[in-house]
């Protein structure tokens, strides 16, 4: 292979062959050997008569085949399924030469019912599991979330979802921060459904740092236990300092729950998604001035999607005739149903203006954020029978959205005669 690749580079298309000819043939062949042509010989072939090299039929060369599979790479192809790619990148990192580690690992898993599809997973994302002491490193996790009141399913589902629990110190980590959550949620219950729902924030080393963070800034315990039931995510942040250093200066009071849903938000949406929704806006008219009021009286109005913030206000503004600016105080109404709540009660508010049933001056978001029973009591049950069965009757033919958003007139007439 040295002879053919030093004729490759001694003629290359720089300095190439003076004339390719059949007549002139070197024939390499087992009596001599590619590492006993010397440089010296190459250079008199190079400048003497042209000639094209080709392999005799009877070459045999010494070429090594394709390494094999490595012991690490077979095992996890035989035992767990691995694709010969995720067995080769796993391998890698596996390092063992026998199956005594790697099967007791498998046989504590498979106990604990795991399938090979779990396994691959995990061992996938921690091959350092392949080589551990199992009963040192893996077992007592499973009996602390099991003396928890963590059934096997739930174990599994941890362990799957988050392989990095298994990385993480009993001692040091996993016991400290479940005893921190118990704190806050008071049960084992709830501090397992904590964890299940969000085991990525269990296992980030962040979250008691979080957790202390909040309380250093005021944040009262019931909104810490609020993110904990709703949004563990937050815990994991590596922001929080400077969202919650920003929402202070925008005057949101950490000890009001609205602070939670800001928080949320801030850390949560990309800035490059809230620019969208702020751009949303001011497409239908706010300023910069009106977002900003609009989120410190209701946060969460940056958590509805673009599409929904668009839509709330093609129907706001378009179909009931109603001024966009109305929505800077309600805001609450973006995190509504649009088929179920915004657009049966919109229609009922716009008959009810158009009646004269209703102060102009009055809130047109109360009767959006009130439960059903108190909307129907105060909006539609308390005027003349024509005009509350003509109002329920709105109310009872619920818009599908769809049709809605498709462009379909389904709207009820207005015409009272």
């Amino acid at each position: 292979m040295e002879a053919i690749s030093y004729i490759q580079s001694s003629f290359s298309d720089s300095n190439p062959l003076p004339f390719p000819t059949k007549n002139h043939l070197v024939t390499l062949n087992t009596t001599t050997p590619f590492t006993l042509i010397s440089r010296a010989s190459f250079v008199r072939l190079k400048h003497h008569t042209p000639i094209n090299i080709h392999y005799s039929k009877n070459v045999t060369t010494n070429v090594p085949s394709s390494n094999p599979c490595s012991f690490a790479q077979s095992y996890l192809i035989k035992n767990l399924n691995f694709s010969s790619h995720s067995a080769l990148k796993t391998s890698i990192e596996a390092r063992f030469n026998t199956p005594n580690k790697p099967d007791l690992v498998i046989d504590l898993f498979k106990k604990w019912g795991f399938s090979n599809t779990n396994l691959r997973n995990i061992m996938a994302k921690e091959p350092w599991l392949h080589s551990c002491n199992p009963n040192k490193r893996v077992l007592p996790k499973f009996q602390f979330l099991l003396s928890k009141g963590a059934s096997n399913t739930e174990i599994i589902y941890i362990v799957t979802k988050t392989p990095t629990f298994l990385r993480r110190s009993l001692d040091n980590h996993i016991v400290p921060t479940y005893e921190l959550l118990i704190g806050y949620l008071q049960s084992d219950k709830e501090t397992l459904n904590c964890i299940i729902r969000n085991p990525l924030s269990f296992c980030c080393t962040r979250m008691r740092t979080n957790v202390k963070l909040l309380v250093d800034f005021g944040v009262s315990d019931s909104t810490i236990v609020t993110l904990l039931h709703k949004w563990p995510s937050v815990f994991s942040s590596n922001n929080l300092l400077r969202e919650i250093e920003e929402l202070k200066e925008l005057g949101f009071n950490p000890l009001k729950s609205a602070f939670s849903i800001a928080l949320l938000a801030k850390l949560t949406v990309r800035k490059s998604h809230w620019d969208d929704k702020v751009n949303v806006f001011k497409k239908w008219g706010w300023s910069d001035e009106n977002v900003v009021e609009a989120f410190r009286r209701q946060p969460n109005c940056m958590l509805a999607s673009c599409d929904k913030i668009n839509n709330v206000m093609e129907f706001w503004v378009n179909e009931l005739g109603m001024d966009a600016m109305e929505l800077v105080k309600g805001t609450n109404i973006f995190g509504l149903s649009l088929e179920k709540r915004v657009i049966p009660r919109g229609f009922v508010v716009q008959y009810m203006l158009a009646k004269g049933l209703i102060d102009k001056n009055a809130s047109l978001i109360t009767p959006f954020l009130i439960t059903e029973e108190m909307f129907l009591k105060k909006f539609v049950m308390c005027f003349k029978e024509n005009d509350t069965s003509y109002m329920l009757k709105i109310y009872q033919d619920k818009m599908n959205v769809q049709d809605y958003k498709e462009g379909s007139s389904i709207k009820p007439s207005l015409n009272c005669d």
